[in-house]
């Protein structure tokens, strides 16, 4: 489709529709080309290997442009390999009003990144491993150590309110907690199923984290537990962020 004729068809001007196969390029929804746009073959859809970069998507979408929300112009940020940090690595990707320093081990962050003009990008050395292809191991974490961030975001296996964040391989640990040191305030990205009582190894107690953005399915129970133990909820209600505010009541979890 040529820019010219969607601008006819959709009663637009061509830089509305320019602007638009623009966002949509980045989405992976069509190839942006000289003067139009090309439909996506079905088989190329999925641009990953991974399996849990497509598991919750939407989720991990109205949770992404939550976190944005905290992002300010000009700041430092860690996103690390976790398939919720990749929507937001998407997100940035297609917000240039904010021009960011990015510091990632995953490598399909930095794929998304690499080339975006408002985003100075710096990727981690180590050992590529993993589900989610990123830099692991000794190397990585020493690589990580000489930096110092405003913000982390960070990704876990599950959330055990009594216990803390948990992982479940020791590598993807160890990097999680090399990102707690040298950053100063730290995201938790966790959809509503991460909220769970099993556990293989633990990262940090949820003290240490600035807050736990999660989505709308998130249930009462997981919700009154987080008041319980003090821990600051955000939950994401819609992809398209207005602003912050309380529940209902003026209480409960930060609603985004």
């Amino acid at each position: 489709m040529r820019v010219a004729e969607l601008s006819r068809k959709m009663g637009c001007s061509e830089v509305t529709i320019r602007n638009d196969i623009k966002s949509m390029d980045a989405e992976g929804l069509l190839k942006r080309t000289h003067g139009g746009a090309l439909c996506i073959p079905r088989e190329q859809e999925r641009k990953y290997q991974a399996e849990s970069i497509y598991r919750h998507t939407e989720r991990k979408k109205k949770i992404a442009a939550c976190a944005y929300e905290f992002v300010a112009d000009r700041d430092t940020i860690i996103l690390d390999d976790a398939s919720s940090t990749f929507y937001l690595a998407l997100h940035i990707k297609k917000h240039p009003e904010k021009r960011l320093a990015v510091v990632t081990n995953s490598l399909l962050v930095g794929n998304e990144l690499a080339g975006a003009g408002h985003v100075e990008l710096f990727m981690v050395g180590g050992t590529v491993g993993g589900h989610l292809a990123a830099t692991m191991g000794d190397a990585a974490v020493h690589n990580i150590e000489q930096f110092h961030v405003d913000k982390a975001f960070i990704g876990v296996h599950g959330i055990n309110f009594e216990v803390g964040l948990t992982s479940i391989a020791t590598p993807q640990m160890q990097i999680k907690k090399a990102i707690l040191k040298v950053a100063g305030e730290v995201y938790v990205l966790a959809d509503s199923s991460k909220f769970r009582d099993s556990y293989l190894s633990v990262i940090c107690p949820i003290r240490d984290v600035s807050k736990v953005i999660t989505d709308n399915e998130v249930s009462k129970e997981n919700i009154k537990k987080a008041q319980e133990h003090e821990v600051p909820l955000v939950v994401a209600w819609s992809d398209n962020v207005q602003g912050d505010s309380h529940g209902p009541d003026g209480f409960g979890p930060l609603l985004c």
